[in-house]
């Protein structure tokens, strides 16, 4: 399949409506269709997986086309100046996110860009930064808990950033680090803890709403359950 037949498809499966609803919840790219993801996730796995072709659907500029590119291309093929590339472009906490999850956590460069990003000043940098960090503890089962040490480390660093999209990533990463395994779990506790104290305003909230969910009856009950 093409670029042009891409596009095409999606100019079908377009709605102003859903762009309407993608500005309340803060996506506003500067061309987007407004066509859900679950259709992007059936069209992607129509067109199967090419490098190149995303590279293309990339350079469109449009923002559903640049989620297919996530999700079609291979992450084995995707370089670091790749990486760089794309996420001076994020211009949006859902292709962010997206596309971090989709594609970066897994390509070679993922761990790299972690330390890099999360020290950069761009707003969308630094969120990819941290997205990665939340997406690989979602997705690396075989990650020793070692790995996630200096990436706590990172979190007590820049929670103190109080741009929203920045400071939710921060928290998204601390609590998916939390939710890995007991021990990682009383790690990530002891990381809010010391928010709390020193973390400043933007610190306590990272830290009062990543405690509300790693001490919870539920999370506490899964790790007494792997037991």
């Amino acid at each position: 399949m093409t670029v042009e037949q891409i596009l095409a498809r999606l100019a079908e499966m377009s709605s102003r409506e859903n762009v309407e609803g993608m500005a309340r919840y803060g996506i506003r790219p500067a061309r987007a269709l407004g066509v859900p993801s679950a259709r992007l996730k059936m069209l992607a796995r129509e067109i199967g997986k090419s490098h190149e072709l995303a590279a293309a659907l990339w350079d469109t500029g449009i923002h559903e086309a640049r989620l297919l590119a996530g999700l079609v291309d291979l992450p084995a093929q995707v370089t670091a100046e790749q990486m760089e590339a794309w996420a001076a472009e994020f211009d949006n906490w859902a292709l962010c996110d997206s596309v971090c999850g989709w594609l970066f956590d897994k390509a070679p460069a993922a761990r790299e860009k972690i330390g890099a990003w999360t020290a950069r000043p761009e707003e969308f940098v630094k969120r990819a930064g941290f997205a990665l960090i939340a997406w690989t503890a979602v997705h690396d089962k075989k990650a020793a808990d070692e790995a996630f040490q200096p990436w706590l480390e990172m979190i007590l660093r820049e929670a103190g950033d109080g741009r929203n999209y920045v400071q939710k990533a921060v928290n998204w990463a601390l609590r998916q680090i939390g939710k890995r395994n007991e021990r990682l779990n009383s790690r990530a506790i002891e990381t809010a803890c010391r928010l709390l104290e020193n973390g400043g305003a933007a610190g306590r909230r990272v830290a009062i709403d990543a405690l509300r969910e790693l001490t919870s009856a539920k999370v506490q009950k899964k790790f007494r359950k792997q037991k």
